[in-house]
C-alpha cells in the first residue's frame, strides 16, 4: 500500500502543469544540488546538502554515487540513521499521470540497506532493518527486518540481511 495525496487536472496531461505545482526556481535549485550530489564522493557534504533541501537525513547515512532524489518534493523524503542507499538508486516523492498527479512521503527507516539500481516510489515506508535487493522496484510498504527484491519487490528467502 502507498500513502498518496492525489490531485486531478483537466485538459492537458498533469506534467504540463508542473510550473503551477512547484516554483520553477526552487525546482532548478533542487535539481542542481541533487544532481551535484550524485557525483560527490564526500558523504558528509552530500548529506549536508540534502538537508539544506529539506530531506531528513539521519546520522551516518551513506548515499551511493549516482543516487537520485525527487527534485519536486525532496522535503517529503526521510532517511533513518545508519542507512545505506546504493549506487544509482532513485527515490521519488511524486508521480505525474495523464489526468492527475500524486505525492507522498517516503520514509526509510534506520539500518536499512537499499541495493544498487533500485527505484522507490512515492508514498512508501521501508521499515527499520529492512534489506532491498539490487535492481528492485519498491511500490508498497516494506516491513521492518524484511528481505525483499524484484520487480515489484516482494519478500525473499535467505540473504545477507542484518
Amino acid at each position: 500500500m502507498r500513502h498518496l495525496e492525489s490531485f486531478k487536472v483537466e485538459g492537458k496531461n498533469s506534467m504540463q502543469y508542473w510550473t503551477a505545482i512547484r516554483n520553477p526556481l526552487r525546482v532548478c535549485l533542487n535539481f542542481a544540488v541533487i544532481y551535484t550530489c550524485r557525483f560527490l564522493p564526500s558523504l558528509r557534504l552530500k548529506n549536508a546538502l540534502y538537508r539544506l533541501l529539506g530531506i531528513k537525513v539521519g546520522k551516518d547515512v551513506s548515499v551511493g554515487l549516482m543516487a537520485m532524489f525527487d527534485i519536486f518534493f525532496p522535503e517529503l523524503i526521510e532517511i533513518g540513521d545508519n542507512t545505506v542507499i546504493g549506487y544509482n538508486t532513485t527515490i521519488l516523492a511524486h508521480e505525474y499521470l495523464v489526468d492527475r498527479w500524486r505525492k507522498g512521503r517516503v520514509k526509510i527507516g534506520r539500518d536499512v540497506m537499499i541495493g544498487a539500481n533500485c527505484t522507490v516510489l512515492a508514498g512508501v515506508t521501508i521499515g527499520d532493518g529492512a534489506v532491498v535487493s539490487a535492481a528492485s522496484l519498491v511500490n508498497r510498504d516494506i516491513a521492518p527486518g524484511a528481505f525483499v527484491g524484484g520487480v515489484p519487490a516482494r519478500e525473499l528467502q535467505g540473504g545477507d540481511g542484518p
